[in-house]
């Protein structure tokens, strides 16, 4: 969307240290913001969130303690779905032979421990089948669905399938359930069932469910047809840790049924009773109570990194397993293989990022594309260049003649179906996805032509009308109102992450007290007012650009800080912290 130069600029930055214009909130929802204070009583910076979630002060109470069974959907709702629980609760109650066939990446791996979490509740095993990355692809094909067929009664695909109609087929007389979310096309495949709510006869009410947010649907209709029939019932709430963790990394938005997932999933998580996690959480020293950050910045990255450049089940298989001795061992593998993930990261990201800057980053589309590239970490430099230069982004490996690519969108810009569009063209080989990310194959000679008409559809739909450059300001704030008990009152209005994002605040006309270099990019300061309250914050990669160098040199100038708040522990001690964003002159 274009900027609306009717709102004025923020504290009056229209040019910030990183060059971006700082924008407020409308002023209806000022108002409204203003309105919830005097009707609630509740603390100025929350109201904020709130009204700009568009909560009214009758919906605050609800909304700031968001319940499963308020929020929960009817799984009959979902096509498809009353045919799928009884095929399985069936299956499992006869002990018949299942296999579940699994994506390589976080989602898929936690859709698959949830059905074996159950199963094993009803004291049934299942074989798990996940793709590899490199010598089968994404999805479901015809040789490894023909021989799980061949002894199996049941083939259960979670987080993809819903376009594998050639590999499907192969399953010949056994049946197939499909739980996915990725666009559908205009046919189903041959399966007893497809569970998706983003299939085409969808009303698409469910369609930001990640996979696991569709598999625990089933297992609630699953419970349901148990209970009716007198038998006992697998305790779905302390499943609620993977889906949260899912829907995360998946980043699906964090709003509805999303929002309770994660957050009763998180306080399931921190019981620390499912081995895997346990043993991720303590591989990653991760030494706080699990927030939503934890799961897409460092449970996430980690189950991720077996299907990237290891063998791809090691993410399932710590998730699902029961053992604390095993658990503990994948969990050392996976942090391994994450650091080497980094590293080739950090290679391609560099590259990648040159290229598209000399694209130009006034396109709609950030693209790059590399010989060489390793397939398992092009949607994570796509996450990259898509935060850098604040359009969709897609990076794509070559290797003899054929590319191999993954894209990552901006709030607002369906990259899934504009990727799926290009398949039915004929410029991809493959393609599809989900709104926010997409996986696409296409030919080294077709790559320009794909790209550019990707372009085109995602230009239609609005990307990169506005660019990278306005910063989103939520309210003003003290450095003194800067405390861990009202950091504690805003995360009640979250979870915070994709399509609900952390609040930020501005901090206007503040002198730093003290600032200082902490490792080799960040930097740290305090400020406020002497002999006044002061605040700490943290600034990640500060000196990989401007603001650095200019905030250590301060030399007692008044600056504008914008950032989020949050809690650092340390040391035992829990202490209100700004994660900060940008900065300007305060004049």
């Amino acid at each position: 969307m274009p900027k609306d130069h009717t709102v004025p600029d923020f504290l009056g930055v229209a040019a910030s240290l990183t060059g971006r214009r700082w924008t407020g909130p409308e002023p209806e929802t000022a108002r409204q913001a203003e309105r919830l204070r005097q009707d609630t009583g509740l603390p100025d910076p929350v109201c904020a969130v709130l009204a700009d979630r568009g909560i009214d002060s009758a919906e605050a109470e609800a909304f700031l303690a968001p319940k499963l069974k308020d929020l929960l959907p009817d799984p009959m709702t979902l096509k498809d779905m009353g045919p799928a629980a009884e095929r399985f609760v069936a299956a499992a109650g006869r002990g018949e032979k299942i296999a579940i066939f699994a994506d390589y990446d976080v989602d898929g791996g936690a859709s698959a421990a949830l059905l074996i979490d159950w199963l094993r509740a009803l004291g049934r095993v299942a074989t798990l089948y996940i793709p590899d990355r490199i010598d089968e692809g994404y999805g479901p094909n015809a040789p490894a669905i023909a021989e799980l067929a061949r002894n199996h009664d049941l083939i259960v695909c979670v987080d993809c399938g819903t376009l594998s109609h050639e590999a499907l087929a192969a399953a010949g007389d056994t049946d197939v359930i499909v739980l996915d979310h990725h666009l559908g096309g205009e046919t189903l495949p041959p399966a007893l069932a497809v569970v998706n709510p983003n299939r085409q006869d969808e009303d698409g009410a469910l369609g930001h469910l990640c996979a696991a947010g569709v598999v625990f649907l089933m297992l609630v209709e699953a419970n349901r047809q148990r209970r009716a029939a007198g038998a006992p019932t697998p305790d779905l709430m302390a499943l609620l840790d993977l889906v949260a963790l899912a829907t995360v990394a998946d980043v699906a938005p964090l709003t509805g049924v999303n929002r309770a997932f994660v957050r009763q999933g998180l306080t399931a998580m921190g019981r620390r009773a499912r081995p895997g996690l346990r043993a991720l959480a303590d591989v990653a020293r991760l030494d706080v109570p699990p927030a939503a950050y934890h799961l897409g910045y460092v449970i996430g990255p980690r189950v991720n990194a077996g299907g990237r450049i290891g063998a791809a089940d090691l993410g399932a298989r710590c998730l699902a397993t029961a053992d604390p001795h095993e658990a503990a061992a994948l969990a050392e593998r996976l942090d391994q293989l994450n650091t080497e993930r980094r590293e080739i990261e950090a290679a391609v990201r560099e590259a990648a990022l040159a290229q598209a800057e000399d694209r130009g980053t006034e396109a709609s589309l950030a693209w790059a594309a590399g010989a060489g590239w390793h397939p398992g970490v092009v949607g994570i430099v796509a996450a990259r260049l898509k935060e850098a230069l604040g359009r969709p982004a897609v990076v794509i490996g070559l290797e003899d003649g054929m590319g191999k690519g993954s894209g990552r969108s901006v709030p607002g810009i369906d990259l899934g179906a504009a990727v799926q569009r290009l398949a039915a063209e004929g410029l991809l080989e493959k393609g599809g996805g989900h709104r926010m990310a997409a996986g696409l194959t296409v030919a080294e000679a077709k790559i320009e032509a794909a790209m550019a008409r990707l372009s085109e559809l995602l230009a239609r739909q609005g990307a990169g009308a506005d660019g990278p450059r306005s910063l989103r300001i939520d309210g003003l704030m003290m450095a003194g109102a800067a405390t861990p008990e009202l950091v504690e009152q805003i995360e009640a209005a979250g979870p915070f992450g994709q399509a609900a994002p952390a609040p930020r605040f501005a901090f206007p006309d503040q002198r730093i007290t003290d600032a200082r270099r902490v490792g080799e990019t960040h930097l740290k300061i305090r400020f406020g007012d002497t002999g006044g309250p002061q605040a700490e914050a943290i600034v990640f990669g500060a000196f990989e650009g401007p603001l650095g160098p200019a905030l250590l040199a301060h030399g007692g100038a008044r600056f504008h800080l914008a950032g989020h708040l949050e809690i650092n522990h340390w040391n035992g001690r829990a202490r209100a912290q700004v994660k900060l964003s940008d900065a300007a002159p305060a004049g």
